[in-house]
């Protein structure tokens, strides 16, 4: 593989993974708070379970990926293809530290240094998780916070169920 080859792909990974947090935000507001609130409702539910049904969209969000690498590496090999399904791993990995891990506590770890982009983003998705109804939620996104969303005054939820 020259180097040519490897700079597009690089950049069809980036332009993947950008990508992907659009997809999600639309997934979120339309789907997820639309037809499939049967799911997402678990997620917006104050509980003490580990699993709830909501981590069901994990499973959906991981097949283009897993169908990529699939049918890319053993049908037809096309490094660029293999690159999408790269980008779309790393969203999913970034996801799931961003999203389970910190703001929601899943895994309990409380990153020390929290920059002002990192505050924003934890701050929108409390917003977010406000509302416990389908309707009436704002800042759908995962990975990006309009300016908006910058808290006044920062305070970190502890515990997994004051995120919910």
């Amino acid at each position: 593989m020259n180097w040519t080859v490897i700079l597009i792909c690089a950049a069809i990974t980036i332009g993947t993974f950008l990508f992907w947090e659009f997809v999600a935000w639309f997934t979120h507001k339309y789907v997820m708070h639309g037809f499939l609130w049967v799911w997402h409702k678990s997620h917006h539910t104050v509980h003490h379970h580990v699993t709830e049904k909501n981590d069901l969209f994990a499973i959906v969000f991981s097949l283009p990926s897993i169908g990529l690498f699939y049918y890319f590496s053993l049908v037809h090999y096309s490094p660029y293809g293999l690159a999408v399904g790269l980008g779309i791993l790393c969203y999913g990995i970034f996801y799931l530290i961003f999203h389970d891990i910190i703001v929601h506590q899943r895994i309990r770890w409380l990153p020390k240094n929290r920059s002002r982009y990192l505050q924003r983003m934890i701050h929108a998705h409390y917003i977010h998780h406000a509302k416990h109804t389908k309707e009436g939620c704002e800042a759908f996104g995962f990975l990006w916070a309009p300016k908006r969303y910058e808290p006044k005054k920062f305070i970190f939820k502890k515990e997994r169920q004051q995120t919910q």
